[in-house]
């Protein structure tokens, strides 16, 4: 069901239709599952007058909008007294957020899954060793949108202290221009390559044929990324940020990647040229990559737990 908007306001939907849908819709539901940070969700729950079981999923803070906070968080402590259950992906989303210390007796940890078979089954090619200008470099990739907080900028700069690997960089966003700017400023439009956005098969084979996947992350908005997921099913190993969210979570320092502190340059090239320059330890924390998305990650297992909390509230 879609209902109509009026415009946003602080990147929020405002729908006077959406709340009278939801009170539709919800008279007759043993459980109402509302995603978070989602105000008008929020709002739709508590003046619908449901009286059954309420699932919230909290996926990250409000970090950056903080005038809607103060118009919002009322809302939100009053939702989150109502929710029975909330979803976290991670312990870190619990231990990092400035809201949900109060309600952490209704938290339980539900991971967000990933179908391994449809990257174990992607093609292999060699989709980023043929845009190479040295062959024999290590693949880095990064994905995502180029935005403030994914720190693509401190990356790019750390770049500049490591050897025997090139920067491939899917996605496209505000600070493209900024970024591609940098990239010729620091003498380094050889070893970076912006691959623009990436078709579902095309990322699928770029995963595939990378190296190391970096998630130079640095801000609290980044709270668990799919995508490291996406690279450790593909057996790669993730150099990560110590934030505290679920970040660092998804692949342990020394396990499956290397955790660094965020904004540091010296230890993300450290640790790039680490993994670049030791081709065991590389392997190692691959194979451990794949493990823990099998074990942990794989959609099949997610969706057990979920069946498993409905059916155990149900029952309450």
């Amino acid at each position: 069901h879609r209902s109509g908007s009026v415009g946003t306001y602080f990147s929020m939907p405002v729908s006077v239709a959406f709340i009278s849908e939801f009170k539709k819709m919800s008279r007759d539901a043993d459980i109402v599952h509302v995603h978070l940070p989602f105000p008008l969700g929020d709002l739709a729950c508590l003046l619908s007058g449901y009286k059954g079981k309420v699932v919230s999923s909290w996926h990250s803070d409000i970090v950056k909008q903080k005038k809607l906070m103060t118009l919002y968080k009322p809302v939100m402590n009053a939702f989150l007294k109502r929710a029975d259950r909330i979803f976290v992906a991670t312990e870190g989303h619990v231990k990092g957020s400035a809201y949900l210390g109060p309600y952490s007796n209704k938290c339980v940890v539900v991971p967000y899954g990933i179908d391994t078979e449809s990257y174990e089954k992607a093609e292999a090619k060699p989709f980023l060793t043929e845009k190479l200008n040295n062959k024999t470099s290590k693949k880095l990739m990064f994905t995502g949108r180029l935005v403030y907080y994914k720190g693509i900028d401190v990356l790019i700069r750390a770049l500049k202290d490591t050897e025997d690997c090139e920067l491939f960089i899917a996605g496209e966003g505000v600070l493209k221009n900024s970024l591609e700017t940098e990239v010729r400023e620091d003498g380094l439009i050889d070893r970076v390559h912006f691959l623009g956005r990436l078709s579902d098969d095309d990322l699928k084979s770029a995963f595939r044929d990378c190296d190391i996947f970096i998630l130079p992350s640095v801000e609290n908005s980044e709270a668990f990324v799919i995508v490291q997921m996406e690279a450790m099913v593909c057996g790669h190993p993730v150099i990560n940020t110590s934030l505290p969210t679920g970040v660092p979570y998804v692949s342990p320092d020394g396990v499956s990647g290397i955790t660094v502190p965020p904004r540091d340059e010296k230890a993300l090239a450290d640790a790039i040229n680490k993994l670049v320059h030791d081709d065991a330890l590389r392997e190692e924390y691959g194979r451990n990559a794949y493990r823990i998305v099998r074990e942990r990650y794989a959609s099949e297992k997610v969706l057990e737990k979920i069946s498993g909390i409905y059916e155990d509230l149900l029952r309450k």
